[in-house]
C-alpha cells in the first residue's frame, strides 16, 4: 500500500474544522501522491460536499482507488456505494465482491454487511448458516449490531440451536456497545423479566438513537404496550 510519510489523518480533521478548502487540498495532494489513507478520505470529502462540492461519482473513483491499494475501511465502502447506487447504478454483485474482501482482510462492517447480502440473497446465492458465521465473526470483534443479530438467531433457533441465556447476553452487549436495536431488544427481554427500571432506561435510549426507519416501526408498538411506564416513554418521547 503506498503511503506518504508526511500525511496526517489527526491533523487533517483538525484542519477540516478550521479550513475545510484546505483540508480538502491536503487530502487531495496525498491521494494524488499514492496514499491510501489519504485517498479514502478524499472519497469521504467528495461523498460528504466538505471542503468540495459533493460528487459521488469522484468519490466513488477514490474507494475505489484506495480499496485496489488494500484499505479494507475502502473496500467496504466501495460496496456500500455499489449496494445502495451511490456515483454508480445499484449492482449487488460488485457490492458483494467488495463486502467479501472487506471481510477477508479482517474488517467487522465488511463481515456484517456481507452477511446482509448473504442472508437476503442479494448479489450472491442465499446462505443463512454462512450469513451466521459471519454475524458471529463480526460480533466477537466487537461490531454492535452483529451482536444484535447474534443474539437474534440464538433467541429463536435460527440456523443453530436456540439459547436463552446466550441471546441475552449478546443483547446486553450489543445495548451496551450502542446499537439502538440491540437497546430495544434487550429492553423487551428485561420488560418479560419485570425488570422495568432498567427496561426503561435501554428503551429511552433506542429511541433517542434510533433511525427515523425504526422509529417508525416501534413507537406505535410500545405506545400500545400494557404498561403504563413504557407509554409514558413514548409520550415523553414525542413531545
Amino acid at each position: 500500500m503506498p503511503t506518504s510519510a508526511r500525511f496526517d489523518p489527526q491533523a487533517l480533521s483538525r484542519q477540516l474544522r478550521d479550513d475545510p478548502q484546505a483540508a480538502f487540498a491536503t487530502a487531495n495532494a496525498a491521494a494524488q501522491a499514492g496514499d491510501a489513507n489519504a485517498q479514502l478520505l478524499l472519497a469521504q470529502l467528495y461523498m460528504e460536499g466538505a471542503g468540495t462540492g459533493r460528487d459521488e461519482p469522484a468519490a466513488l473513483l477514490w474507494y475505489e482507488t484506495a480499496a485496489n491499494n488494500g484499505h479494507p475501511l475502502a473496500m467496504n465502502q466501495l460496496g456500500r456505494c455499489h449496494e445502495l447506487g451511490r456515483g454508480c447504478t445499484v449492482d449487488f454483485a460488485l457490492a458483494a465482491v467488495w463486502y467479501r474482501r472487506a471481510a477477508e482482510a479482517g474488517l467487522d462492517w465488511g463481515m456484517y454487511n456481507f452477511a446482509n447480502l448473504l442472508a437476503t440473497g442479494r448479489g450472491v446465492a442465499q446462505d443463512l448458516p454462512r450469513a451466521l458465521a459471519l454475524y458471529t465473526q463480526a460480533a466477537h470483534r466487537g461490531h454492535a449490531k452483529s451482536m444484535n443479530l447474534l443474539a437474534r438467531h440464538l433467541e429463536e433457533g435460527l440456523e443453530t440451536q436456540a439459547d436463552p441465556d446466550g441471546a441475552l447476553a449478546w443483547y446486553r452487549r450489543s445495548a451496551e456497545a450502542g446499537d439502538f436495536r440491540g437497546q430495544a431488544n434487550y429492553a423487551s427481554i428485561l420488560v418479560q423479566g419485570g425488570q422495568m427500571d432498567e427496561a426503561v432506561h435501554w428503551l429511552r435510549l433506542a429511541l433517542e438513537h434510533g433511525s427515523p426507519a425504526f422509529l417508525a416501526q416501534i413507537v406505535p408498538q410500545l405506545a400500545a404496550s400494557p404498561h403504563p411506564r413504557i407509554r409514558a416513554l413514548v409520550a415523553q418521547a414525542q413531545d
